[in-house]
């Protein structure tokens, strides 16, 4: 324990929500601290489609493919209508080459957003370019694709070349 706070200071009498701060984390590129405040908001609140979204976003920025796979998918199984879990579905299958079933989840998503979200709309554009574009010229390189947050749990697939 350190020294006492300077004369003052108010005092701190409850924690930041774990997934707040784990957003905030994202956004500032520090996705292993994220992925530890998402755990925390976990213990603090169980996991819930929201949290188990959030920490397959961290994991797919880390590169754990597999991880933010299945912890996406386990979000959809508590919520299948939790569009931010199915467009990060969609962004972790486009990052492994599976086209097809992210057009799908694209679509699915588009759908229950009732097509009010340009960035899925975009997403799901994207999907079907590389689906054809594949089919005609071999697997795509996919390692410069990668999920952006856009506020209020938005998010777009970005050609990074």
């Amino acid at each position: 324990m350190g020294p006492p706070p300077p004369p003052g200071t108010p005092q701190v009498t409850e924690a930041v929500d774990g997934l707040i701060v784990g957003h905030r984390l994202m956004a500032a590129g520090e996705y292993e601290l994220a992925l530890q405040a998402y755990y925390r908001a976990a213990a603090e609140h169980g996991l819930n489609a929201d949290i188990l979204s959030a920490l397959g976003s961290a994991n797919l920025k880390l590169g754990r493919l597999g991880q933010a796979e299945q912890t996406l998918r386990a979000a959809l199984k508590l919520d299948p209508a939790f569009v931010p879990a199915m467009n990060n579905l969609g962004v972790v299958l486009m990052n492994e080459g599976k086209f097809g079933e992210a057009k799908e989840v694209f679509q699915n998503a588009f759908a229950l957003d009732s097509g009010q979200s340009d960035v899925i709309r975009e997403n799901l554009t994207r999907a079907l370019a590389l689906l054809k574009e594949s089919s005609y010229s071999g697997p795509e390189d996919t390692s410069a694709f990668e999920l952006v947050r856009r506020g209020n749990g938005r998010y777009l697939l970005l050609n990074t070349k």
